[in-house]
Formats: structure tokens, C-alpha cells, sequence
């Protein structure tokens, strides 16, 4: 199996930041800046929402419920994607996966980083 890297999880109280990152596997770099790259997270009990993306021209998209406190952002050089979450709130706490696709080439996923927002 080929994973994503998930990395940045960690506990911060309400209304803190952290910001998360992802790296693609190597067996990816070369075509990295084709990828669509997801931010995905899972409460426990809840189902896996998505909670922004980038695509290849750096497009992006968020879910209502982070609109203005989170930011996503690609690095094609370092084959990274970062997401900076600010004013976080109990509510985003979860486990958060980094998902790569393009067309005809599939889908990767990371095994998730847990962010924990409690005072």
C-alpha cells in the first residue's frame, strides 16, 4: 500500500491554530501537480465529511462549517499540502485525512492525524 503523510495533529484548546500537513508518496512526485488533494476528517461516531480541497491549478473549496478559519494550500515544489486551521472549536475535533486523485490515476489516501481542540 502507498500512503499520504499525514502530520500537524495534536491538542490545542479552543481558539487555537495548528496546521496540518500532507505529503505525497514518492511514487507520486513526479505527477504530483495533477492531483486534486482533499481534506477529509472523522469524529468518532460521525461519518468521513470533507472539509476542503485544492485542485491542480490551486482552485479551492471548503466545506460551510470552516469557511474563513481554515486555509489550504499546495506546495508542488515539496509535493506538500497544508492545511492551516485557526479559531478552532471543539467541534473539529477528529481524526483528518489527506486524499490525492486525478483522472486515470486513482486515489490515495493518508491514515489521518488526530486533532483533539479541548480546553
Amino acid at each position: 500500500q502507498v500512503y499520504l503523510v499525514e502530520s500537524g495533529g495534536g491538542l490545542v484548546q479552543p481558539g487555537g491554530s495548528l496546521r496540518l500537513s500532507c505529503k505525497a508518496p514518492r511514487s507520486i512526485f513526479s505527477t504530483f501537480v495533477m492531483y486534486t488533494i482533499e481534506w477529509y476528517r472523522q469524529a468518532p461516531e460521525k461519518e468521513r465529511e470533507l472539509v476542503a480541497s485544492i485542485t491542480s491549478d490551486s482552485t479551492t473549496e471548503y466545506a460551510d462549517f470552516v469557511k474563513g478559519r481554515f486555509t489550504i494550500s499546495r506546495n508542488n515544489s515539496r509535493k506538500t499540502v497544508n492545511l492551516q486551521m485557526n479559531n478552532l472549536e471543539p467541534e473539529d475535533t477528529a481524526v483528518y485525512y489527506c486524499s490525492a486523485s486525478a483522472p486515470s490515476r486513482g486515489r490515495y489516501w493518508g491514515q489521518g492525524t488526530q486533532v483533539t481542540v479541548s480546553s
